[in-house]
């Protein structure tokens, strides 16, 4: 499968772009959702979106990995946007879907009251022993302060380890972390982890938006027999560190 790539500025794109948002406000009116308060989350979904309606022909939810079997594509969990766990379970259960563009009234009021609110700096995991660092790469799960102070040990030469981005090549011109290593695109995985030529022995941590798709191809990648796959847990949302574009 060859590697497709989106030019965001074509006009095709912008058409594309144009009637997902439609789409997207048509749910939050149907349904009585609100948009996420954070404009960017809803941005990236939205650019998702449409990225994955040019793809596939379908809006699979831009946060979980898509596969194509036999010439069709399909989404893991089945998420089609408004997808069915999010209608049902998630929303009503946790105020919010996966992708974090749709809220209850209730989440989005009390996520804006967060934000107006002065939030402690996490200090928590800085500063760490070289001993406390090669510890924390042997997790499969972390933080987004995790990540940050490995990026800081790992510049110190204190550790080392590949950050790799599996979220597409529009999302990384958007915005990605300040050290990430390698791009490796879910739509087109296998090929361009081959291309990366990372050690299979060596520490690895992914990440994509909200960590669903990090989360699926580190599954993969451990079954192909890399031995240390670590995942940002929610994504590069989780992540306050430094991203440029």
């Amino acid at each position: 499968m060859s590697i497709i790539r989106i030019d965001m500025n074509a006009p095709e794109f912008q058409a594309e772009l144009e009637k997902t948002i439609k789409f997207t406000d048509k749910v939050v009116s149907q349904f009585g959702f609100e948009y996420n308060p954070q404009n960017e989350i809803n941005e990236g979904v939205q650019l998702g979106l449409a990225r994955n309606k040019m793809m596939y022909g379908k809006r699979f939810c831009p946060c979980f990995m898509v596969e194509v079997v036999n010439d069709t594509p399909r989404s893991v969990e089945d998420r089609i946007c408004p997808c069915k766990p999010a209608l049902e379970h998630e929303i009503p259960d946790e105020g919010v879907c996966h992708c974090q563009i749709f809220c209850t009234p209730e989440y989005a009021a009390a996520k804006r009251l967060e934000f107006g609110m002065e939030e402690a700096v996490h200090t928590h995991s800085r500063g760490l022993t070289k001993e406390e660092c090669e510890l924390l790469l042997t997790q499969e799960e972390l933080d987004g302060d995790e990540l940050s102070a490995l990026l800081e040990a790992r510049s110190l030469g204190m550790v080392t380890f590949k950050l790799v981005d599996v979220r597409e090549h529009m999302e990384w011109q958007m915005g990605h972390i300040k050290g990430a290593d390698k791009l490796v695109p879910t739509s087109s995985f296998f090929q361009t982890l081959d291309d990366a030529k990372l050690d299979k022995n060596e520490n690895i941590i992914l990440y994509c938006h909200v960590g669903s798709r990090s989360a699926h191809c580190a599954r993969i990648m451990s079954d192909m027999g890399y031995t240390k796959i670590g995942n940002l847990t929610h994504g590069i949302l989780s992540y306050s560190g430094e991203k440029e574009r």
